[in-house]
């Protein structure tokens, strides 16, 4: 085994990706790095869930999950994994190149293994670089599931330079710790973070840890058969979605495979307020990751009037 060394360079960006790049870190609403940072790690835990079932991990699996940690004396966020993690190589090869997509290199190399609704979530490279939005310096400290693999710690201040050394970490997967730069201490608070989770993780597949407690719904009602469902699931389900609505009249469970991967529910509910009507819209995710409620341009018009979730990899 090849021992890691320790090493300083460039990252490398290439110019045909550079809007690509300068578009996510325009959002306007800085909230999403969070959002990116826990589908990254869950992409992780889930690589490994399909290699061991593929026969290429023979290892334990353990209790698989991700865990969102805040050190407001520190200043830092940490979302941690115990999945896949990466080796040297990997990191200079998925996080130094921006906008290599690591989750897009796993599925070419595993294509003939997994059908149209694998689960993997996002693009490691550029998701990863949210990051910056609201750190002013972002540390990796990951060991990958490869036997004698070597842990490694990557450290960047938001500049095109990094540092890449050996680290302590005894098991596989990945840390990632944000040091929260001074204009976006707003994030340094627990409900924030709670809140930011309950909107966009409350549905990913791995299970999600913040404070002690798990804060996602792994199978919601729309990933299962509706043979496994009663009327009072998807009635329950509703009053999840929209506490204060009234019973919905009816709802369909959608699930098309053809042209595209699409499941989901939608409802048509009881309209006597106007103002809850316009508020209470269609939730779009992809595989089960929160993307958006402004879905004007999205859903066709005569669709408007209903409530619920579509869940689509098109919306990613």
């Amino acid at each position: 085994m090849e021992a890691v060394q320790n090493e300083k360079g460039q990252i490398s960006i290439h110019t045909e990706n550079i809007f690509p790049i300068i578009k996510k870190f325009l959002y306007s609403d800085h909230e999403i790095f969070l959002r990116e940072l826990v589908s990254n790690a869950v992409d992780a835990t889930q690589k490994l869930r399909q290699l061991s079932s593929f026969g290429e991990f023979g290892g334990e699996l353990g209790d698989l999950k991700v865990t969102v940690s805040l050190d407001e004396e520190a200043k830092t966020i940490t979302v941690s994994d115990n999945g896949i993690g990466m080796t040297a190589d990997e990191v200079k090869k998925y996080i130094n190149q921006i906008a290599f997509s690591g989750a897009t290199d796993f599925l070419e190399k595993y294509k003939d293994k997994t059908d149209d609704k694998g689960q993997i979530i996002g693009h490691f490279g550029l998701g990863f670089y949210s990051a910056f939005m609201v750190a002013s310096t972002v540390e990796i400290v990951t060991k990958s599931y490869r036997e004698n693999a070597e842990p490694v710690r990557w450290v960047c201040d938001g500049s095109t330079e990094f540092e890449l050394t050996t680290a302590e970490r005894a098991e596989r997967g990945t840390d990632i710790i944000l040091h929260i730069a001074p204009d976006s201490e707003e994030f340094l608070d627990k409900g924030r973070l709670q809140t930011i989770l309950n909107k966009y993780a409350r549905f990913l597949p791995v299970p999600v840890e913040f404070d002690g407690e798990i804060v996602n719904n792994t199978t919601p009602i729309w990933t299962k058969s509706p043979s496994e469902l009663t009327d009072e699931d998807y009635k329950t389900f509703y009053k999840e979605l929209y506490p204060m609505s009234e019973e919905p009249l009816f709802w369909i469970h959608l699930n098309v495979d053809y042209p595209f991967n699409l499941t989901g529910i939608l409802y048509f509910p009881r309209i006597k307020n106007e103002l809850r009507f316009q508020r209470e819209k269609i939730q779009l995710y992809s595989r089960q990751v929160f993307i958006t409620d402004e879905v004007k341009d999205v859903v066709p018009d005569f669709l408007m009037m209903l409530h619920g979730v579509i869940d689509s990899p098109i919306f990613r």
